[in-house]
């Protein structure tokens, strides 16, 4: 399984942003589909964002539609969450999970058994 490293996460107040970043350590890896999920307290895990690295178009949970925003840098190899407008809801360990086939947006693109790469997550804290 690929490993994935995460940063970018820690506290913020109710309104403010932050930007995770998410870098494969396999830099081969082929990683056609990648993006962020999070898993609250007592709550199960859920998608947030993924892109199509290929085409570079993005697909985004009804929450976070409009206040998040998934981009990549090819030069880079990382994928950006940028989060704005965060509410106390928005609290979570967040993970960057990737897999070498498409991101399947008309079918389940936040389907975590789909996806075999996953990072270490990083937490996100409102206040």
């Amino acid at each position: 399984h690929v490993q994935l490293v995460e940063s970018g996460g820690g506290p913020v107040q109710s309104g403010g942003s932050l930007r995770l970043a998410c870098k494969p350590t396999t830099i081969t890896y082929d990683r056609r589909c990648m993006g962020w999920f999070r898993q609250a307290p007592e709550k199960e895990p859920e998608g947030v964002a993924v892109m199509d690295t290929a085409r570079g178009n993005p697909y985004y949970a009804d929450s976070v539609n409009g206040r998040f925003t998934i981009s990549q840098d090819n030069a880079k190899a990382t994928v950006y969450l940028q989060m704005s407008s965060l509410k106390p809801e928005d609290i979570a360990m967040y993970y960057c999970a990737a897999k070498s086939l498409r991101c399947d947006f008309g079918g389940g693109p936040f389907d975590l058994r789909q996806y075999d790469g996953w990072g270490q997550g990083t937490q996100v804290t409102v206040s």
